[in-house]
């Protein structure tokens, strides 16, 4: 119960700076691309490795720790820096296959998953 709440508390500010960097970055740029999006994705994968080689060569981060900040934070902030690690075990551990089908799997179905709760709804709501 402990780790759920650390999680949702971190969530909830990770989520709160999302949406302050889409805001910022939609008045700076206008909405003609999704450059906050972008942004975010880039920068959450930047600061997933920054936090887990922190956590695990220099500060000894505990499970609560690492809970609040990378599943927390960093998961509301962008679900691709969980993606980008996951990648990432799985090829820098030698299964560079498993790695590249799970990069293509996830980029390809969650476009064909968004596609079709589109349609779905479309036809359910129409």
């Amino acid at each position: 119960m402990r780790l759920l709440l650390l999680a949702t508390v971190g969530g909830a500010i990770g989520a709160g700076a999302r949406h302050l960097v889409s805001v910022g970055f939609g008045r700076w740029l206008g909405p003609v691309f999704p450059w906050s999006t972008v942004f975010i994705n880039i920068l959450g994968s930047v600061l997933m490795g920054v936090l887990i080689e922190a956590l695990a060569l220099r500060f000894n981060g505990s499970l609560e720790l690492r809970t609040f900040l990378a599943t927390g934070i960093l998961g509301g902030f962008t679900t691709f820096s969980a993606f980008s690690l996951d990648a990432y075990a799985l090829i820098t551990r030698g299964d560079t296959a498993a790695g590249l089908c799970y990069v293509a799997a996830s980029v390809l179905l969650s476009i064909v998953g968004l596609y079709a709760g589109l349609t779905l709804t479309r036809q359910v709501l129409a």
